[in-house]
């Protein structure tokens, strides 16, 4: 509800998210307030294959640990066990980019989706090599603000979290334009 009532007056003309419930679920006030919503599964997370939805073990975490490193090294086609690689997300991601950018008279959009595609996603957007992906923090609807140039992304705003400082208040930001907001 915080990033809802921080952003509420950003006219944006479309939301997009991953077909994943729980991104869907973050945006759904702002479809209440009429703001159409596109799921597109090109945005959903990263497959964690064998360690989906289960509780880590600290086997497993070590084993995730193990891949973050093998990424940051730059071996960003070397899956999780059953799941996805990065470089597998980029190439699902690059379809669902493409179909936004064509969508030129969408000029205020608000994406939402979980953290590792977000991180992928800010990298393809940025140019920036895939193993660079960790440099790009996130939280819990932390926002990422992008400007478009027609040809190159800039973030205005890193991992913004001052909207949530508000929760449980009755106070609410200025508002601003939100490009990416991850889960």
């Amino acid at each position: 509800r915080a990033f809802f009532e921080a952003y509420r007056h950003v006219p944006f003309q479309k939301v997009y998210s991953s077909a994943l419930k729980r991104s869907q679920q973050s945006v759904e006030l702002f479809v209440r307030q009429g703001v159409p919503l596109e799921p597109l599964a090109g945005l959903n997370e990263i497959s964690w294959g064998t360690n989906e939805g289960k509780r880590i073990t600290p086997d497993e975490d070590a084993y995730y640990q193990w891949m973050l490193q093998q990424w940051q090294q730059g071996d960003v086609e070397h899956r999780i066990e059953g799941g996805e690689s990065p470089l597998d997300v980029a190439l699902r991601q690059r379809e669902a980019l493409d179909l936004i950018l064509s969508r030129t008279h969408e000029q205020h959009v608000l994406i939402c989706m979980h953290g590792r595609a977000l991180r992928i996603l800010l990298c393809q957007l940025l140019r920036y090599p895939l193993r660079s992906m960790d440099m790009f923090e996130h939280q819990n609807l932390g926002l990422y603000q992008v400007t478009y140039s027609g040809s190159l992304f800039s973030v205005i705003r890193y991992n913004d979290s001052a909207h949530l400082q508000y929760v449980g208040t009755s106070r609410v930001p200025d508002p601003a334009l939100t490009l990416i907001s991850s889960l």
